[in-house]
């Protein structure tokens, strides 16, 4: 058994990184559907469809544990999943509860009724996929209450992160920030609503400016993972050393995500 990591591409590479770095014994199998990405443009039907197969991928690889380190995925396909379509004996867990939990200051298992928090003016920053879905605004109204939440959807950003293009991602989130202050001119906190963004955390940093807090992903999910292997330790597994998969040309991904991570790293076909 192996903890399974899925993202569209190249981004749950970040959330990955982080686990490996918080969980050194614990070993990972990490899938990019990189045929298909990216997936913030596509329709909900189509991500639920390209997700509930790259999860059986992973459970099909020894996994019966697998993180969706992709919002978009989380969003459009993670609650339709946990209805019906995973099978007994496995998890899916998503990205958007560590984010909740860090910005509202409460476990995930605290059920009482919605409180207000310090934070009133947050922006988040996503694909459209993301954005449409409303998925982060919903689940952060069963915990808070007072919360102005601007959303901004960040077309291009991933594809150019994707295609090593930074030049090209800085130029692109310049912009979506400028269109954010538009709509929301002083946020307190915004949240970096795709995993691939904690790579461009300085350039929101500075676009944003210093007084606004930044909630990234990696290191909130690793310790949100390793907080849950502790009470459900029957889910790490340790018969499967840890690979790379990818539905994509396994040299070309290979080659990205080398220059990614800037560590070598070869994948495999899924």
């Amino acid at each position: 058994m192996a903890v399974g990591i899925f993202d569209s591409g190249l981004g749950g590479l970040t959330v990955l990184e982080a686990a490996q770095k918080r969980l050194p014994d614990v070993d990972f199998i990490y899938l990019a559907d990189s045929a298909h990405a990216p997936y913030g443009v596509r329709t909900a039907d189509d991500i639920y469809e390209l997700t509930c197969a790259a999860v059986l991928r992973l459970f099909d690889a020894g996994c019966d544990l697998v993180i969706l380190a992709c919002n978009t995925a989380s969003a459009a396909a993670l609650r339709r999943m946990q209805e019906g379509s995973i099978p007994e004996g496995k998890r899916v867990l998503g990205v958007f509860v560590p984010l909740i939990e860090a910005l509202t200051e409460r476990d995930w298992g605290d059920n009482s009724p919605p409180r207000e928090v310090d934070v009133k003016h947050v922006a988040l920053f996503a694909t459209p996929a993301t954005v449409s879905s409303r998925a982060f605004q919903r689940e952060l109204a069963f915990r808070a209450i007072g919360v102005d939440v601007e959303a901004q959807a960040c077309g291009g950003v991933v594809d150019a992160i994707e295609d090593g293009d930074f030049v090209l991602a800085e130029a692109m989130v310049q912009r979506h920030v400028d269109a954010l202050h538009c709509k929301m001119p002083f946020p307190q906190a915004a949240i970096l609503g795709c995993t691939h963004y904690p790579l461009m955390h300085d350039t929101f940093q500075k676009a944003l400016g210093p007084k606004v807090k930044i909630f990234s992903q990696a290191r909130l999910v690793a310790e949100s993972l390793a907080d849950y292997l502790q009470r459900h330790p029957d889910k790490m597994g340790t018969d499967t050393k840890g690979k790379f998969l990818t539905t994509g040309d396994p040299v070309e991904v290979s080659q990205r995500a080398t220059q990614f991570l800037k560590r070598p790293l070869t994948f495999q076909s899924a």
